[in-house]
């Protein structure tokens, strides 16, 4: 049966086309560089401690800071984007992330390198908020989320090239020119975007929101919070997201290569599993949740089961180390987390009108990177207190999805009422307008 929200056009949906993925591939590519540079140190962490003589904790800071800002900044940059639009906010982030690269690559301190990936934090955080916003802009709603999983594959292709691209050419041409080089990707991109970007297709303007200070401020978070479906969607995407972000951006690694016994070039293979996995899933998710509206909450709860079983059965195994099958199998499960996290905006979306989308994205948005932090953080405690235990560190994802589960099942209902009530409202004020 097809959901609610799945088939037909809503009143006032923009038209999609060919022009609008035009200008979406704009916004998206975007995002695609700006992935390439936050994912850029995961391929130079031995060269970054080389480089400015640190050790692994400080080394470990580097991908904590980048996360730390990067959600710091999802509520302010969903606010700028409501206010100012998206060509403006994704100009000004490509602006930040191409200058934090190019201030990464130049770096002649630890310092001045742990600056310049906050800096690309800043501008990484406005980017994926504002592609959300652009598709609602230009597409029709029962395409956003097959839309918003496009994004995600886009920014995972993104990763991708900077484990099998930028990897070799660290190593090739050295770290000054690859860096730097890869910059010049972050200038073509600002280029794109001012010349060929607009935030919505003709007629499709958004009504006016009069600003008013601290009290906009205030109204647009607030009115945002206050519908259950915005807060689901941030539980969601807290319960999701981590489990992949953390193995990817910092823990998978140390765990594949010192508690399981594989070498650096079969650890990272099964990292690039995770990549591809997250790909083939998101174009699966996509389809099922824009034809199945229905289907959001039990993809995403079956998506936390399917990981907590795997890791359980991964961190339990009898063994000393478990077999390489069940290694293979966690990572293709923990490649659907992201796009599982993707469903988290699924619930904001519909929930909230259009002055208010890029505000409920970014509180959306914050779960999954407030989880992965929290987890970054509680690993590393939980090694260090324990002389690198990985069994007792990593029962740490257990104690949160077990919290992001709770409040998902508190709140769904709630959000599925809120979401049929708006559903029905919008369609009787359609058939009420007058010709």
């Amino acid at each position: 049966m097809r959901g609610a929200t799945g088939g037909g056009a809503l009143p006032g949906d923009p038209p999609g086309g060919r022009r609008a993925l035009a200008v979406w591939g704009i916004g998206v590519s975007v995002y695609f560089v700006a992935v390439i540079f936050r994912t850029s140190l995961g391929v130079a962490g031995l060269d970054a401690a080389d480089r400015f003589g640190v050790g692994a904790s400080a080394l470990s800071t580097f991908s904590i800071l980048q996360l730390l800002v990067y959600a710091g900044m999802q509520i302010p940059v969903g606010l700028l984007v409501d206010r100012l639009g998206t060509k403006k906010v994704l100009g000004i982030g490509a602006v930040l992330f191409t200058a934090g690269q190019l201030g990464f690559a130049l770096s002649p301190s630890y310092g001045t390198a742990l600056a310049s990936r906050a800096l690309l934090g800043c501008g990484d955080a406005m980017t994926f908020i504002s592609v959300l916003r652009l598709g609602t802009r230009w597409f029709p709603a029962r395409r956003g989320p097959l839309v918003a999983q496009m994004a995600g594959l886009v920014g995972m292709a993104g990763n991708l090239v900077s484990t099998l691209v930028l990897a070799r050419l660290l190593h090739g041409i050295g770290w000054t020119a690859a860096f730097a080089g890869s910059a010049l990707a972050g200038v073509v991109a600002f280029v794109l975007v001012v010349l060929f970007l607009r935030d919505h297709p003709e007629g499709h303007e958004p009504k006016p929101v009069p600003h008013q200070g601290a009290a906009y401020v205030r109204r647009q978070i607030a009115a945002s919070w206050r519908e259950p479906g915005t807060r689901l969607g941030l539980w969601v995407h807290f319960t999701t997201q981590f489990p992949a972000m953390v193995f990817l951006l910092l823990w998978g690694m140390p765990f594949l290569v010192e508690a399981q016994g594989l070498s650096r070039a079969a650890a990272g293979e099964l990292l690039t599993l995770v990549v591809l996995s997250n790909m083939a899933v998101g174009l699966v998710y996509g389809q099922i949740v824009a034809r199945h509206h229905g289907a959001r909450l039990p993809l995403a709860l079956g998506t936390v089961g399917a990981t907590a079983l795997l890791w359980a059965a991964t961190l339990a195994h009898p063994a000393d180390t478990a077999p390489m099958w069940l290694l293979i199998v966690l990572c293709a499960v923990l490649g659907a987390c992201g796009p599982a996290s993707m469903i988290g905006f699924d619930f904001a979306r519909p929930a909230n009108p259009p002055e208010r989308q890029g505000t409920a994205s970014g509180i959306t948005n914050m779960g999954g990177f407030i989880a992965s932090m929290t987890t970054l953080f509680a690993i590393g405690a939980l090694l260090d207190a324990t002389g690198d235990d990985y069994t007792v560190a990593f029962s740490a994802v257990f104690v949160l999805q077990a919290l992001g589960v709770t409040q998902i099942l508190r709140l769904r209902r709630r959000a599925a009422r809120r979401e049929r009530e708006r559903l029905v409202a919008s369609r009787v004020s359609s058939v009420h307008v007058p010709v």
